[in-house]
């Protein structure tokens, strides 16, 4: 049996990577993250070296990208079913901030201005498919 590590996946941040590393732990799964140090003390290089490097020993790599395929990549709602664009009914749906009223601005260049977290942010949901810009209601 091999002793090698296989890069399974790579995440722009850290902590997306981060996440999906508890998940294949708690399979009993041995991970290895590669380059997080690097893209944590600066995120502005995290495209020019490849990301974050998920690895796993190539014996679990099957197992591993199985239960990676098994992960919702997705929006779901409070009850855990998959958001449908009322459009097209696609189920390729993401989760955006909105910037589209004087209240929403403030906020934002408040934010800006003094480093702190947004007060006030709108969130709508846009499908990937159609571009459909949604609330749920």
């Amino acid at each position: 049996m091999s002793n090698t590590f296989k890069t399974i996946a790579r995440f722009q941040y850290s902590t997306e990577a981060q996440i999906i590393k508890g998940r294949l732990e708690a399979e009993g799964i041995q991970v290895f993250l590669s380059d997080n140090l690097t893209i944590d003390t600066d995120p502005l290089v995290s495209n020019a070296i490849g990301g974050v490097k998920l690895k796993v020993l190539s014996a679990d790599a099957l197992k591993a990208q199985h239960i990676l395929d098994s992960i919702n990549k997705y929006s779901i709602d409070d009850d855990g079913n998959t958001i449908n664009c009322p459009n097209c009914q696609g189920q390729h749906i993401e989760l955006f901030s909105t910037i589209k009223d004087a209240k929403s601005l403030f906020w934002f260049i408040f934010g800006v201005l003094f480093s702190a977290l947004p007060f006030y942010t709108r969130h709508k949901y846009r499908c990937e498919d159609c571009k459909t810009e949604f609330d749920l209601k």
